[in-house]
């Protein structure tokens, strides 16, 4: 006889067919949207703001190229100095740092408007040293004194917006534009005792002696100092060779004679006697 067919329950029929039901959390979903958008805008924020500072950064750092390659070419004019041209090339290297400062200084100034000049030291510094180093080369030439860095500052307040904070040439970037110039003050005093311009050798020579006694007294005071540290090694070198050739000239002056003339050796170093050959 046969067995009848088993029944499974009507509820586990249900349990095995019935389809499950996708599960939605429209609330939550919505509530990460909005979490979401002010993130998003927030780093395309930052995002624009580093590329307008990157975009910057490269613009000032191109200026600062113009401005050093420039400066450069006041020092070279200067180095044409002569007794017999003194006033026209201290006329035209006057002229030129005049363009130099109206251009190419007025151009990183201009870059650096509204911005927090800190953030692009490390852009337009090479440049604002080197042309620390021109103006303050040309001052010596000119007067026999240093420039100061209130001096070089003023210069720069008419190329400033005055409804904006003005830029100023820092105390760092100053002294490194200092230290630079003794390294300019080693080849004209050379060059100056070439043509037998012993007072003015004598001059540049205590002028770069009072600059580097006076750095050593500052520098290691100096909090960010690495790169001072390493220019002192090279200012150091520069007043040395300074001093050897005009101590050269001054104890074997008898062979230097015929070269320099009849003039009296014995005022080119003040406060020193002369050495009888």
């Amino acid at each position: 006889m046969a067995s009848k067919p088993q029944r499974l329950p009507q509820g586990s029929v249900l349990h095995q067919t019935a389809p499950k039901r996708s599960r939605t959390m429209t609330s939550s979903s919505t509530s990460d949207d909005l979490s979401v958008s002010p993130m998003k805008n927030a780093f395309t924020n930052y995002a624009d703001y580093l590329n307008n500072l990157n975009d910057k950064r490269e613009r000032v750092v191109k200026a600062s190229r113009d401005l050093t390659m420039n400066s450069k070419k006041v020092i070279f004019q200067v180095h044409r100095i002569s007794k017999q041209n003194r006033e026209d090339v201290l006329d035209s290297a006057d002229k030129d740092l005049a363009r130099v400062r109206d251009q190419y200084v007025s151009r990183v100034i201009k870059e650096l408007q509204g911005t927090d000049f800190w953030k692009l030291r490390r852009a337009y510094s090479p440049g604002v040293q080197e042309y620390v180093e021109a103006a303050s080369f040309f001052k010596f030439c000119k007067t026999g004194s240093l420039l100061s860095r209130d001096e070089i500052n003023a210069s720069l307040l008419p190329l400033n917006d005055s409804s904006l904070q003005p830029f100023q040439i820092n105390i760092l970037d100053y002294l490194l534009g200092l230290a630079d110039l003794t390294g300019e003050l080693m080849r004209l005093a050379i060059g100056r005792i070439s043509d037998g311009e012993l007072e003015f050798a004598g001059n540049i020579c205590q002028f770069a002696r009072n600059i580097y006694r006076e750095l050593t007294l500052v520098v290691p005071l100096m909090d960010d100092s690495h790169d001072m540290k390493t220019k002192m090694e090279v200012m150091l070198q520069s007043v040395i060779k300074i001093e050897t050739a005009c101590f050269s000239v001054h104890v074997r002056g008898s062979e230097y004679a015929p070269m320099l003339g009849p003039d009296d050796l014995s005022s080119f170093m003040p406060g020193i006697p002369s050495v009888e050959s």
